[in-house]
């Protein structure tokens, strides 16, 4: 097993998938943000595209988006505005996938 997940079994990180299906299927998400790109590997393989930014892949019909993972230990995007801007583009990105506003009556 990879060392980043090594605090979690294949059973573990199978059942947690499973748990998010269901709860994207239930609750009907616009838009699925996931924080880390071992998560999105986890959820869609090791040939998942890399890195932070919106993906191709979808969670019941909902399209994802991968921010970086907020630790200091994230070497990869170092600094706190080198994650903000991420956080950022991710709300760009839910905008634009929220439904139009209902009229009034």
């Amino acid at each position: 097993m990879p060392p980043h997940h090594a605090e979690l079994t294949a059973a573990e990180l199978a059942k947690g998938r499973r748990a998010l299906i269901r709860k994207c299927t239930t609750l009907e998400p616009q838009v699925v943000g996931l924080v880390g790109v071992t998560v999105y590997t986890a959820l869609f393989g090791p040939r998942a595209g890399g890195g932070a930014g919106p993906k191709p892949e979808r969670l019941a019909q909902a399209p994802v988006f991968v921010v970086p993972n907020p630790s200091g230990l994230n070497a990869s995007y170092p600094g706190f505005a080198d994650k903000l801007i991420w956080y950022k583009r991710l709300r760009e990105f839910a905008d634009e996938h929220a439904p139009p506003p209902k009229r009034p009556g």
